[in-house]
């Protein structure tokens, strides 16, 4: 049902970790980040990108990035994520429809995000950071493995000010729907557990729009 909700543009969330049921969500309006050079990574982050600070791994840690997901933060004391809702998830990742790319420091979890995933489209669900950049860090790797695997849309669900930094965009309901309509058709490869990171990063670095914003 939950895979069936996503390919509908439909997607779940709580109103707190305590609430019991789920509610549907269907926005007029979806955001999403581009895949090509229109993404942008400012010039700070792509320094510290280049500087390899953290270690970075794929589907190694997926309930510990959801939880860290869930904390509490500045400007969001309460979150949509329940029980429930770590439940179905973790149930898509052993499935292979959800993954999760972690950030580490010294073998310590710092940041990390996750999404769903069908055919060759991405469904970003929620990031977080402990240390400075670390969410950050991932949102660029994720680019990378998704340009790699030839994955055409990454939804990001809501604009938000941190996130239309790196070039998010909105579109209405009718022609998102289209735009996933022909992305979950498509037949990508499974992700490799050990992806080929520094490759996949140097690929997202050389988009020319890593120049254009400061």
């Amino acid at each position: 049902m939950l895979l069936n909700a996503y390919a509908a543009g439909i997607f779940p969330m709580a109103e707190s970790a305590e609430a019991r049921d789920l509610h549907w969500f269907d926005p007029p309006v979806r955001a999403l980040l581009p895949l090509d050079s229109k993404f942008h990574i400012p010039r700070r982050l792509a320094r510290t990108l280049r500087q390899h600070p953290y270690e970075v791994t794929l589907n190694h840690a997926f309930q510990d990035v959801m939880k860290g997901c869930a904390e509490p933060r500045t400007g969001r004391e309460r979150t949509w994520i329940n029980s429930e809702i770590l439940r179905l998830y973790t149930s898509l990742y052993y499935r292979g429809n959800a993954h999760s790319i972690e950030v580490w420091e010294n073998r310590e979890l710092v940041g990390g995000l996750y999404g769903v995933s069908m055919g060759g489209a991405f469904f970003g669900e929620s990031m977080f950071a402990r240390k400075r950049d670390a969410s950050k860090i991932a949102l660029v790797y994720l680019i990378g493995l998704l340009r790699h695997y030839g994955y055409k849309l990454l939804d990001t669900q809501f604009q938000t000010p941190h996130l239309e930094r790196f070039g998010t965009f909105e579109v209405i309901r009718s022609i998102y729907l289209s735009m996933l309509d022909d992305a979950i058709k498509m037949r990508v490869k499974p992700f490799s557990l050990y992806p080929h990171w520094d490759q996949l990063l140097a690929d997202v670095l050389s988009l020319q729009a890593v120049t254009q914003i400061s």
